[in-house]
């Protein structure tokens, strides 16, 4: 997934330390929608997300129960003070899911089969 940042270096700053503190609550919720593991990492403003989640795991689900979260309304709210949607992106779109177009594993290149986003 993918977002960017305010190019502010101030708030950039706050992003991350933010980041070096997410709040229990937060961490908890993503936990309980079945992630596995998640990484965020910055280049300049722009964000990319990576989440190990299993197969079933439904976005929209995650979406309904952060909805219904106040901890995770309130984190979010406080995020979006650092944080701005991609030119192409659609209002009140946050992250961008994104296509794979490579894997390189342990046992070789995989081939990605063709999406249309």
């Amino acid at each position: 997934m993918t977002l960017d940042l305010k190019n502010d270096p101030e708030l950039i700053r706050e992003y991350e330390e933010h980041h070096q503190a997410v709040w229990p609550e937060i961490v908890h919720s993503i936990r309980s929608a079945g992630v596995y593991s998640m990484e965020i990492y910055r280049y300049d403003t722009r964000l990319v997300m990576f989440m190990e989640v299993p197969d079933d795991f439904d976005f929209g689900q995650k979406a309904e129960a952060d909805q219904n979260n106040p901890a995770v309304q309130a984190w979010e709210n406080l995020m979006w003070k650092y944080q701005q949607a991609l030119p192409v992106s659609r209002p009140g779109e946050k992250w961008m899911l994104m296509d794979k177009i490579f894997e390189l594993d342990q046992d070789g290149v995989r081939p990605q089969p063709a999406t249309n986003r």
